[in-house]
């Protein structure tokens, strides 16, 4: 036994009671120490059962992430299930709080399962790059039914126990304290002389179609393999003897284990959690937090105020005139409405969030109280100054003021006010509510308890806060503004955009970069053009073709027309048969004869360009670390998440061939295409981005 393993016997029941805080994940003693308990149990003739229970917050989370990415070692947990199963005494599992990925595949090798009202399972492997290698996809559709077992394992989301019940996936629900309800219900069992019941002795399942399933699956994933795969291991489960069975789900768990996807998932799995720790907040403790100000109500202001009226702030939302206050409190009412039909608050928080925690005001004076205020308002430097001056005299001192700014110099922002270090960027993204990025964007001389009171919100608001410095569009902004450019670049010499929005859909983006345009609206890039115009390199190349759409009052979406047009009632877009035209005009007045592009010519370019400024923001520092671009990227602009982000993409690539590629790009544009003087250096030393994470992290 080891000391991640109780043993105790209470009458003919031997508990073997799992100690390894917080959560009891599997790591080499407790697998361990489960085999050496069930040993134990079986040497005793006295007992007749074995109960398997969980201190702490749960039953059993899952892997111990500690050992990810190093050599298994035994026991293994495939061997340990079946180890459990096999057993000719009879095993119950009492279950509480989470049984995920392993946990749940040690319940499923029991004989029964008696589970909190409140507990969860699910197997959520697919989520890194894997799929359930311990028997989960051999021993769930023998209790499901295959198609609830694919869609259980495919989607990897969690399942309250009363789904779990009625799914068999659990035997019972019973409240108490776990340790007591396990006993009870293994006396129960040995009373009514209940039988051992493996699962992988139950019949093998009726098949479904499977292609179709699998077809259907992986173009659900965008491309991720992990979910599609699973779907195979279930169909071995339906087709051959258990044994087999095993063995077929153990061959495509090691086939998942060696590709790029798996490493990807990987790390955006420990960078999500590795990005908001940062060694400059290592004790500063943020200021408190109650209630928030938020100026205007638009689409971002009422996000930004449902978000918080979420997560039990109260809120203060300043607009101009009645009209706009009784527009933002209509918008804040839908997204509140949203919520309540999604069983995310019940009737009751829903009144008190609309009619208590939520004020809107058109007078400055009542954010007197407010602990944080967040200017949401037009994007215009002139127009924040005047909200700042009113900030700086309505609120009380100590009050964190944030600018919600997607491009504006903070650090001019923060000078117009009497308290520059209390004033930060906190950049939020479309729809609020919904979208989980927040860059978190530190001025010059921003104070280190307010940038900790920037994570503490952050958190709050269950957001994935990123640390940004001060440049023209932060780390987002900014990266995305390059490569975007590049897919401009493209077009001009002869790719279509409906050509490179396909590509990027295959690569597993959700939009089209052409498409995102639409959606976001053509004016906003139209107008950072016009405002770059004065600053303008010489050597920058800047299609205007879609101003010529601009000018006539077309901006996408919302008009109707864009690079696609769009239909009242009909999803999606169609090609907008003006665009070859505008562009084709373009290339005649600038002397260019349009080229073919290859799909792998596009995506390579496209994504050159994404990494060779994403190292230039982190060489300069605006983001702190390469993780924290790969974040940002991930949660706030659509990257696919199987890839890691751009900068783990260019790492699995090789930066020797991403450099390579760059510099001989650059012989055709040596200004836009400059290599980053990062990813020279890092291709010099024979290093990559994550090496960067693994110092920043000692």
């Amino acid at each position: 036994m080891t000391d991640k393993i109780a043993y105790e016997t209470h009458g003919p029941v031997a508990v073997l009671r799992l100690q390894n805080p917080p959560v009891n994940a599997l790591s080499q003693q407790v697998r361990q120490g489960l085999s050496d308990g069930m040993d134990r149990a079986e040497a005793d003739d006295a007992v007749q059962a074995v109960l398997i229970v969980g201190d702490g917050r749960a039953f059993i989370a899952g892997a111990d992430i500690k050992e990810f990415g190093k050599p298994l070692t035994e026991p293994n947990l495939p061997d340990l299930c079946t180890r459990i199963e096999s057993s000719p005494k009879l095993v119950v599992a009492s279950m509480h709080g989470v049984s995920l990925g392993g946990g749940l595949e040690v319940a499923l090798g029991c004989h029964y399962r008696v589970a909190q009202p409140t507990a969860r399972v699910g197997l959520p492997e697919v989520h890194l790059g894997i799929l359930p290698g311990a028997g989960g996809t051999q021993r769930l559709p023998r209790l499901t039914g295959a198609q609830k077992a694919v869609e259980a394992i495919t989607t990897g989301r969690h399942i309250k126990a009363a789904e779990a019940l009625e799914l068999g996936i659990i035997d019972r629900i019973e409240e108490g304290d776990p340790l007591e309800v396990g006993l009870a219900y293994a006396q129960d069992l040995l009373s009514q002389g209940a039988p051992r019941r493996p699962v992988s002795a139950l019949p093998n399942l009726e098949g479904i179609d499977w292609d179709a399933t699998y077809d259907n699956v992986l173009r659900k994933g965008r491309g991720q393999i992990s979910p599609a795969t699973a779907v195979r291991a279930v169909q071995a489960a339906s087709e051959l003897p258990f044994e087999k069975g095993i063995k077929r789900e153990r061959e495509l768990f090691m086939e998942l284990m060696n590709t790029d996807q798996r490493k990807g998932l990987i790390h955006a799995f420990f960078n999500e959690r590795a990005v908001s720790n940062l060694p400059e907040l290592k004790g500063v403790d943020p200021r408190p937090v109650q209630t928030i100000g938020v100026i205007g109500g638009g689409t971002m202001g009422a996000g930004i105020a449902t978000a918080a009226l979420l997560s039990g702030l109260n809120v203060v939302l300043i607009e101009m005139t009645d009209d706009a206050a009784t527009g933002a409190h209509k918008r804040i009412a839908g997204n509140l409405a949203g919520a309540l039909k999604r069983g995310k608050i019940n009737q009751e928080k829903h009144d008190a969030l609309l009619n208590v925690a939520l004020e809107v005001s058109q007078n400055y004076d009542s954010l007197r109280d407010a602990d944080l205020v967040i200017e949401a308002v037009y994007e215009d430097m002139d127009v924040k100054k005047e909200v700042f001056g009113k900030l700086d005299a309505a609120c009380k001192p100590g009050c964190v003021l944030a600018t919600n700014t997607s491009y504006l110099d903070v650090n001019e922002i923060a000078a117009s006010t009497a308290r520059p270090a209390d004033v930060i960027g906190l950049h939020f993204f479309s729809p609020a509510h919904v979208m989980k990025l927040l860059e978190i964007v530190v001025a010059d001389r921003t104070a280190p308890d307010v940038v900790a009171t920037g994570f503490a919100l952050g958190k709050m608001l269950g957001k994935v806060s990123v640390r940004a410095g001060v440049c023209d569009g932060f780390i987002g902004n900014r990266i995305l503004a390059v490569y975007r450019t590049a897919a401009d670049h493209m077009i001009l010499d002869g790719a279509s955009p409906y050509h490179i929005d396909k590509v990027l859909k295959d690569f597993g983006f959700a939009m089209g970069p052409f498409e995102v345009a639409d959606l976001a609206g053509l004016d906003i890039g139209w107008a950072t053009r016009k405002r770059k115009a004065p600053d303008r390199h010489p050597q920058e190349r800047v299609p205007t073709y879609i101003d010529r759409l601009c000018e006539q009052g077309h901006f996408g979406q919302k008009t109707g027309e864009g690079y696609y047009v769009y239909e009242e009632g009909k999803r999606g877009g169609t090609p907008n048969p003006k665009i070859p035209d505008l562009i084709a005009a373009e290339q005649a007045e600038l002397g260019i004869t349009p080229r073919d592009f290859t799909d792998a010519e596009i995506l390579r370019r496209y994504m050159c360009a994404m990494v060779n400024e994403s190292a230039k923001v982190v060489e300069e520092g605006i983001a702190a670390r390469p993780l924290d671009v790969d974040m940002t990227l991930l949660f706030g602009y659509g990257f696919p998440r199987y890839w890691g982000g751009p900068m783990k993409w260019a790492d699995i690539q090789g930066l020797p061939s991403v450099l390579a590629d760059i510099e001989r790009y650059a012989a055709e544009d040596a200004w836009f295409w400059a290599p980053a003087d990062l990813l020279k250096k890092l291709v010099a030393e024979g290093r990559t981005f994550d090496d960067l994470n693994k110092e920043a992290a000692q």
